[in-house]
């Protein structure tokens, strides 16, 4: 007889139990600056087992005694996030304060909890004050390249290197101040300085955006950074997307025009009056110390170039020119996202010296980033870094995949040690190739400049962190490790497919790679952002292109493919889905309905089968286009998946009609589906490739009496093929979600779990540090690539077994259902969703299981414990069995942290 021992640990381990609602959020952000919503919703996380009713107190006073901005009054709900704020009109710039009360289940009161804040943003062009853009010079528009050109271009097209200028302010604070905050936009990258000092941690501010229709602004509290008297502002500029000069590699060649900046500081004193400081032509403006900046040929600094002193109160400007006032963006938006920062130091774990005056500096991880030099050495000297992912057989950075010349050089000024990095761009590399300089501890007999210190500075979006995960298996940790370093490698302002070569940001990894990326950070700000870009993008016509923003307009499937477009429609969804916004679904589904209008058409015309279909699938003529599948099969069951979620978002929005109209072309489009590429009498879709199978299965169009046949026929495709895949990115991802619903997680282990053919550990294997473009690691593609990480998303949902019930929004009703498959002995993975931290870790010891969960106040779980035999569940009533079913017992939880042990 075999026994079964359940248990249950505490309903909620935590010191605040019962206590105050805590993380506190607005617009998924504690303490917000440059909120512009006029409704904003709020958030927080309870202490509290479960929540019967909340109350909501807004006000102007930092007391919030009282909501005299507003009192939501007793509201009877169990929601705690995504609360639409109704009271009074917000002001620009104004300071806000807010806290909540929550009852729990029981209607007990758990007190009011800390308060907190969000500073409004400027919400039109006249809360500018009638700052102006500035600038070192004005391009002609003759010089304009817009949209930009793919490729190096004409070489007479647009003006080459750009001045990248220093602009200066001088002001004076005569009385108490109570605050000041700052609202600027330099594009196309800007750094700011107050009183010699750096403004924020920021890298590449700011994001990147369609600048013929808009540039982002940032919002800074510079209250205690000002002092009484006199202060100054410096702002340099670089010129990012916004200028691509002509000289070294450039993926596109592009100008919107040149550097430029435009502010307005708020000054808000303690009697009550105000000031404002803006730019304008009273501005100073000189050229600065970086003379050379692209996004993809890299910066050249002379520091001997630098002004001592300019960016101080007192400064001699007088050798300056006043700046001159220019055209820029015709829109301002807020940047609500997090910034870009430097996250990590990669310090050099390797020196090699392949030849006379070349040393390379190996940090062992392939990142995006910068490097960052010490060095000592006469005043002219040069230092040219060259960054690279590989190294040829020479053992010297080749930069043949990800795109070259692209290098930075800084010229000394010969005081002591100089420390040095880049501003205005930045690469993917694990190597540095230096020359005209030499290692502090190498013999020096020309006199070069020596090199004190070598570091990687890793740069990525700042998202916190989400979730974590780690087996027992050496090799799937090394995977997750891969994998991760590609997604952050890639955070940008937009998802870009690699940080090197083109920077783009290439829609479909978007929602092909969005639930990895979502498990393991926190992006929901970044995600509307992007929906923007994509509304921005989209033409006349309803095409939303591959990628967005559309610096360039590329030809063919590079422009118009389903499966990259369909992220317009699928990006608001998952948004909703994960966070539960539905202002996503609200903002976004004209541009939805639009691209599905655009989708009808073309596959009126069958120019759906004009696309990319399953990019970098394995087969026989190397990499590129889909070889194992019709480019139309994918296409037409994405656009059937779109409809699918456009279905669900016309329910959420009340839209019935739409629900008809996007039903019956559903009907039309799963019947052509099955009549083009369906074999009755086989139950294959087309070639019967594991991609052509699986998005048939996977998307529901299917007939009932095929699926178990065509299941199988996927099934029988890995087993035949000794489990190894030849999915590309379309088709991959979709197939490990099949595979993980149909409890087939014992396939998906034994096609991973493996060096010796194509795939994660045949990269590693390989030498491999980031997730590479190809499953083969070819030299010749990119070595640090986001597209294929989709394995990430089954160690938390399948492996570690955490994820939301169907029709769950939020993870309001989450599920436990871990896939202990192979020789792994453990697994655990954590996922802070909206409502706290999920955790699920389980052990397994012999003939005993043991799984530990956490669940976070206001939700429910579904637990479901591999096993066989009959359950009993021994302890409180935390735990309710449900029913047993295909050898697991599942059970319903409440919140709070739960032990089950099987024997």
């Amino acid at each position: 007889m075999i026994k079964y021992f359940l248990a249950v640990l505490g309903m909620f381990q935590a010191c605040h139990l019962f206590g105050q609602a805590t993380n506190l959020q607005c617009e998924y952000r504690k303490e917000p600056l440059g909120i512009t919503s006029p409704a904003p919703r709020l958030s927080w996380e309870l202490s509290s087992p479960a929540q019967q009713a909340y109350q909501v107190f807004v006000s102007d006073d930092p007391a919030v005694r009282e909501g005299n901005i507003w009192n939501s009054g007793k509201v009877q709900s169990n929601a705690s996030i995504q609360i639409v704020f109704k009271g009074k009109k917000l002001d620009p710039a104004k300071v806000y304060y807010w806290k909540v009360k929550t009852w729990d289940a029981k209607g007990k009161d758990a007190g009011w909890s800390n308060a907190a804040s969000w500073q409004m943003g400027l919400m039109n062009g006249a809360d500018w004050q009638q700052a102006k853009w500035i600038g070192y010079e004005a391009m002609p528009d003759t010089s304009l390249i817009i949209p930009a050109v793919h490729g190096a271009g004409k070489k007479e097209w647009g003006p080459g290197k750009s001045i990248q200028p220093l602009l200066r302010k001088e002001f004076n604070i005569s009385k108490p101040l109570k605050r000041a905050t700052m609202f600027i936009s330099g594009l196309g990258h800007f750094d700011m300085s107050l009183n010699g000092e750096k403004i924020g941690d920021h890298f590449l501010d700011p994001g990147w955006t369609q600048y013929s229709k808009e540039a982002l602004y940032i919002t800074f509290d510079l209250t205690t950074q000002l002092k009484q008297g006199k202060n100054a502002l410096g702002v340099m500029l670089g010129n990012g997307f916004y200028h691509i000069p002509r000289e070294r590699y450039r993926k596109l060649t592009g100008s919107y025009g040149y550097p430029k900046m435009i502010c307005r500081m708020l000054l808000q004193y303690e009697d009550g009056s105000t000031e404002n400081i803006v730019s304008g032509t009273d501005w100073k403006a000189t050229p600065g110390p970086v003379t050379y900046s692209s996004i993809y040929g890299g910066e050249s600094y002379d520091a001997r170039l630098e002004k001592q002193g300019w960016d101080l109160p007192g400064f001699n400007d007088s050798n300056w020119k006043a700046a001159v006032a220019v055209d820029g963006p015709p829109q301002l938006i807020s940047q609500i996202m997090d910034p870009l920062k430097v996250t990590d130091i990669l310090p050099t774990k390797k020196i090699t010296h392949p030849a006379a005056d070349v040393w390379i500096y190996d940090v062992a991880q392939n990142a995006s980033g910068i490097p960052r030099i010490k060095v000592k050495g006469k005043s002219g000297d040069q230092v040219k870094i060259i960054p690279g992912e590989l190294l040829d057989d020479s053992g010297k950075v080749t930069q043949q995949a990800s795109g070259g010349p692209m290098y930075y050089t800084y010229t000394l000024k010969g005081t002591e040690a100089e420390t040095w990095q880049p501003q205005f761009t930045y690469y993917g590399y694990r190597y540095l190739q230096i020359e005209g300089a030499v290692p502090a501890s190498e013999n020096n007999p020309s006199q070069l400049p020596v090199l004190l210190a070598v570091d990687g500075l890793h740069t990525r979006h700042a998202a916190t962190s989400a979730g974590d995960f780690s087996c027992s298996s050496e090799l799937f940790n090394n995977i997750y490790h891969l994998i991760d370093w590609a997604i952050r490698s890639n955070l940008a302002s937009v998802l870009t497919d690699c940080p090197h070569r083109e920077k783009l940001g290439w829609l479909e990894e978007v929602h092909l790679m969005g639930n990895s990326i979502r498990y393991n950070y926190q992006v929901p700000a970044l995600l509307n952002k992007i929906t923007n870009d994509m509304r921005g993008a989209q033409t006349a016509d309803g095409l939303v292109p591959d990628i967005a923003p559309e610096y360039v307009e590329f030809h063919g499937g590079f422009r118009n493919s389903a499966e990259w477009g369909s992220a317009s429609v699928l990006v608001p969804w998952d948004l909703y889905r994960w966070y539960g916004d539905k202002r996503a679904l609200e903002e976004n589904y004209s541009m939805m309905a639009r691209y599905l209008e655009f989708l009808g058409k073309n596959a009126a015309k069958d120019s759906l089968k004009r696309g990319l279909g399953d990019w970098f699938d394995i087969g026989p003529k190397g990499v590129g286009e889909s070889q194992n599948t019709p480019i139309a099969l994918t296409a037409f069951a994405t656009y059937y998946h779109d409809l699918q979620v456009m279905i669900a978002t016309a329910k959420v929005l009340g839209k019935q009609q739409d629900v008809e109209k996007y039903e019956q072309i559903s009907a039309v489009v799963k019947k052509y589906f099955n009549d083009t590429w369906l074999d009755k009498t086989t139950g294959q879709y087309a070639t019967g490739s594991q991609t052509s199978n699986t998005m048939a299965l996977y998307m529901d169009l299917v007939p009932s009496a095929q699926k178990e046949k065509v299941l199988q026929h996927i099934i029988n495709d890995i087993v035949k093929r000794d489990n190894s895949l030849t999915t590309g990115e379309i088709g991959f991802g979709y197939l490990l979600r099949l595979l993980n619903n149909a409890n087939r997680s014992d396939l998906i282990y034994a096609m991973n779990n493996r060096k010796d053919v194509p795939g994660y550990g045949f990269q590693l294997a390989n030498g491999a540090t980031a997730l590479t473009e190809s499953w083969q690691a070819y030299r010749f593609v990119s070595n640090n690539h986001l597209m294929l990480g989709h394995l990430m998303e089954w160690f938390y949902s399948g492996l570690a077994g955490i994820g939301q019930e169907p029709g769950s929004i939020a993870f309001k009703k989450i599920l436990i259902r871990p896939q202990p498959v192979g020789d792994i002995t453990f697994a655990k993975a954590s996922y802070h969703c909206p409502y706290g931290l999920i955790k699920s870790e389980w052990h397994k010891d012999g003939h005993t299981f043991d799984l530990q969960v956490q669940i976070p106040p206001n939700t429910t779980a579904t637990i479901h414990l591999p096993a066989t035999g009959k359950g009993k569940v021994v302890g409180d009533n935390a735990l309710r069995f449900i029913k047993k079913e295909n050898g697991v017992l599942i059970y319903e939880a409440g919140s709070g942290h739960h032990q089950l042990s099987v024997q």
